[in-house]
Formats: structure tokens, sequence, C-alpha cells
């Protein structure tokens, strides 16, 4: 065999081997039974339609919830949600990213559920090193029981951007350089919850979940995660394409910032920036160069 026919069956073979990866890739995207571990609740979770759907119950015994099987450091992660319809005060539906230990890092999306009629409440927050305390809340502009919405984590070096239906709705910027711990260094995990929180939930815990409506049930679908898994360098991401793999530089343009103002201007409820009663003494050193 000559070399030029060589190196052509070579690459032919790369090609397809590539391909393969590819297409197994895109096939495990959003099967829950390859990609998630049950972590309590036991039949309350469940898998359905072939790894398509998964679905969290909450009774008046006990809810349930899962995680990935595989660890991320940097990526962007996206999951439709469904939430608990219907009276829905008490309980808390969670999807966010965690390390493990006291000194822990996280990303929160907490849904708190509310009576029949009354808007859910999105709870953000970050933690680094075991520290959170940066709560900004928010009502959604469309009811989020009703159809599957898509709810992202962006998270690289520079930033945290968080989108509900890709639109985003605050961004966390990497401000190490003023002394603002950024979560950079942990790997973690993808989680999700529904359980009972009536002592602080809705209302400050005035309302209390009302069990006659259980059991609760919140849904999920197209779990994707564009990103680095734990250990490995960059070429290794799970990300395939150039389009894929933008996350990692990722800011938001002139139109993102928009979007952004428009969120914080009619929807966000609570901003810790703004709390004076929290901070009497001045505001975290983030707040004083946040610029959305």
């Amino acid at each position: 065999m000559s070399s030029s026919k060589a190196f052509m069956m070579l690459l032919m073979l790369s090609v397809v081997s590539c391909n393969l990866l590819i297409m197994a890739a895109s096939s495990s995207a959003g099967d829950f039974y390859r990609n998630i571990d049950v972590t309590f609740g036991d039949q309350r979770a469940k898998i359905l339609d072939g790894g398509k759907l998964l679905t969290l119950n909450l009774d008046k015994t006990l809810g349930s919830g899962f995680r990935s099987k595989k660890e991320y450091l940097f990526g962007r992660i996206d999951i439709q949600m469904k939430l608990v319809p219907g009276n829905s005060a008490g309980t808390v539906t969670t999807y966010y990213l965690s390390s493990e230990g006291v000194t822990h890092d996280e990303i929160d999306f907490e849904f708190l559920g509310n009576s029949t009629g009354n808007p859910y409440t999105l709870h953000t927050n970050v933690f680094s090193q075991g520290k959170g305390e940066r709560e900004q809340q928010f009502h959604l502009w469309f009811d989020p029981t009703k159809s599957f919405h898509t709810y992202s984590i962006l998270w690289n070096t520079h930033r945290i951007i968080f989108f509900v239906d890709n639109i985003p709705i605050r961004v966390f910027d990497n401000l190490e350089s003023i002394g603002v711990p950024f979560p950079k260094k942990q790997p973690m995990r993808i989680y999700s919850s529904l359980w009972n929180a009536d002592d602080w939930a809705t209302q400050g815990g005035l309302v209390k979940t009302d069990w006659a409506q259980a059991p609760f049930t919140a849904s999920y679908r197209n779990l994707k995660a564009n990103a680095c898994l734990a250990g490995s360098s960059s070429s290794t991401c799970v990300s395939t394409t150039a389009e894929d793999k933008a996350w990692q530089n990722q800011a938001l343009d002139a139109a993102g910032r928009k979007r952004l103002r428009w969120v914080q201007n009619k929807f966000m409820v609570y901003n810790y920036c703004s709390d004076r009663k929290r901070f009497p003494q001045g505001f975290p050193p983030e707040c004083k160069r946040s610029r959305f």
C-alpha cells in the first residue's frame, strides 16, 4: 500500500471515529439513565420515556433528588423543568451545581412554591469557599408550571451567568482582584431536589404545605452539559464544536445586557446588594463593582 493511500485510510478512520464519538455524546445527552444517580427518595424519583423524562415527587414522608454521575470544572449546564403546579406553598424545587465539603462552592437555582394564583419566587445564590449570602430573587414572566422552560448556568473563569430561556437574569463576575472569592478550583456536580421547607420557603414560613395536595411533582428533560470533566484538560471538554465551546469566554453583548436590565428592572424582588438593613456597615465589595 502506498503512503498516500495509507494516509487516506487513516484519515477516513479518524473521521469515522470522531463522528462515532460525537454521535455517542449526542445520544447520551438528556439520557437520565446514563447521566444521573438518584440521591434520595427511592421510587419517588422516576425515570420515564426511555430515559428522556425524569420526575421528582414529594409526599408527607419524604422528597426526592438526583445528581450527575460526572463532576465538572466550568461549563454551561442546561435543563428543562416544569415546576409543581397548583398550590405549591412550602415546597422547594432546586437545580444547582455544588462541590463537596464544608468550604464548598455552589451555584443555585431554587424555586420557592406559593399558594395557588401567586407566583413562584426564583431564588439564586453563589457560594465560594463555603460562604454564600449573595441572594437575588425574581418572579418569572411566565407560569413555570404550565410547560417546560430552560434554566441554564454558565460558569467560566471570568463570570457566572444565570439564564432563563436563554435570557440572562444575573451575572456574578470574577472579582478576585478586589478580594471577592470566586468558585474556580473545586469540581461540581449537577444536583436537583424537591423537598418540604415550609418553615421558611413561602412568605417566611407563614404559609405551610397543604399535604392534601400531595404528592407534589416536578418534571425534567433535556439535561445538557457542555462542560469540562473534572481532572481533564480544556482539550477534553465534552463540547465538540466551536459553537458549543463559546461558553468558555462568553460575556454579555449589548443585546444581552439590555435583556438583563429588563429582567432586573421588572422582575427582581430581592437583591442583597440593596439590603441596607442586612449590611449596615456597607455592602460587600462586589456590589460596588456590579454593572448590572
